[in-house]
This record gives structure tokens, sequence and C-alpha cells, in this order.
């Protein structure tokens, strides 16, 4: 990419005193993003049924999809029936998690679940090289019940577990998604950032149709998948 736009240039104070306006509403942002968290905490729950999903080793219910942890968080996977490469934006965005162990010290495990067949998912799981563990909600209404059916769109969805007992405590699609990744948090870093024409940008920055600079299921799987998958 080559642009001869560019932002103005200053002197160090003049940067300073703007970068410091800056920072106040950035704190602001900060301080209103833990006060939504504290009423995530707050939100009342709703007691699930007791599904059964199938896993890599077969049948398992939803309850012991915790693996033994209290809190579960759901990435529900779009899927094509027939489709080699499924959705880019699911299979991107799931990509960027590949060490989750973390997560063992506040109880809580992070997996997807997908509409597709078990089989075919975790054939596309090597196929592109994903880190996480999958689970199949085909025989299950579970997707469905939770925002997202077959042929339907992605969804987070966070879940609490209490002895054999199950509740959903949030749920989020669209890009309510994002707070969970990377990957816009550091391109919104950038002085063009995302480049997509919706952004709101000075005249003269590079803009190209949303979508475009996204990496496709084929690249993802050529970077990470295994070879021959």
């Amino acid at each position: 990419m080559s642009t001869t736009a560019l932002p103005p240039v200053v002197d160090a104070e003049t940067w300073q005193r703007e970068l410091d306006a800056l920072r106040v509403r950035e704190k602001a942002a900060t301080r209103e993003l833990d006060a939504i968290a504290a009423a995530r905490r707050r939100l009342p729950i709703v007691r699930m049924p007791d599904y059964t999903l199938e896993g890599e080793e077969g049948p398992v219910r939803l309850a012991d999809v915790f693996d033994g942890r209290s809190q579960l968080i759901v990435y529900n996977h779009m899927w094509f029936p027939g489709e080699t490469w499924q959705c880019p934006g699911c299979t991107g965005f799931t990509s960027q998690f590949t060490r989750l162990e973390f997560l063992d010290n506040w109880d809580a495990r992070f997996v997807i679940v997908t509409q597709g067949p078990i089989d075919e998912a975790l054939a596309y799981k090597r196929r592109v090289g994903n880190a996480m563990t999958w689970y199949s909600t085909a025989n299950s209404s579970f997707g469905t019940d939770v925002g997202a059916p077959p042929g339907g769109g992605f969804a987070v969805n966070v879940f609490l577990r209490d002895g054999d007992t199950v509740y959903r405590t949030w749920h989020t699609d669209g890009r309510g998604t994002e707070q969970l990744g990377y990957t816009f948090a550091l391109i919104d870093l950038l002085p063009y950032g995302r480049q997509e024409e919706w952004q709101d940008s000075p005249e003269g920055w590079p803009q190209s149709p949303t979508y475009s600079k996204w990496s496709g299921s084929k690249e993802i799987a050529a970077a990470y998948g295994e070879p021959g998958a």
C-alpha cells in the first residue's frame, strides 16, 4: 500500500497535549467498560435443559463440556452444509485462540460449538489448524436455543454450572464478539485503522470495501492448517 495521507506533523509538546486530551476519553471508556462488566456480573440467569452434544470422543452432556470447571464460554461457529470452506469470519476469529490454559486459574473453559456434524467439524478444525476444542450440536436443539440455529449466524454464549445444573448467563453476536479478540484491538491502534469504507477517517485516508482485508479460510488453512488436511 502506498499513500501520501499523513496526520498533521507537530512538535512534541503539541503532540503530548493532544494525546493527553484523548487519554481522558480513553480512561472514561475504560471506566464505562468496568461498569458494564459489573452489571454483567449482576445479570439474572436462565436454567438450561440437559442437552447432549457430540464431542471428539462421542456424546457428551452439556454439564460435562465444562470438564469439571464451573464457567464456560462457547463460541457458536457458523456452518454451511457441504461447503469445504466455512465462514471466514468465524474461522479467522477462532484462529486467534491458541493458548487457553490460563482460564484454568479462573475455573473456566472456552470451546467451539457448531451445527456441523462432528466428523466434518473435526476435519475442518484440522484443515484450518484450529487449536480449540470443538463440539457439535447437529443432533441437538442447543444451537437454536442459544441464538445460533442451522444456517444462522455466529454467537458467544456464557454458562455457569452448579453440579449438573447449567445456567445461561450472557450472550452476544455481531460486533459484540470483537471484545474477545486481539485482531481489531491492534488494528484500531494503527494510524489508518481498519481502512474500511464505513470507518470515520480523515479525507485521503486509505479505505477499502468492508471485509476485503480479512483473511479467507483458505489463507488461514495455508498459514496454520495441517499439511494434507
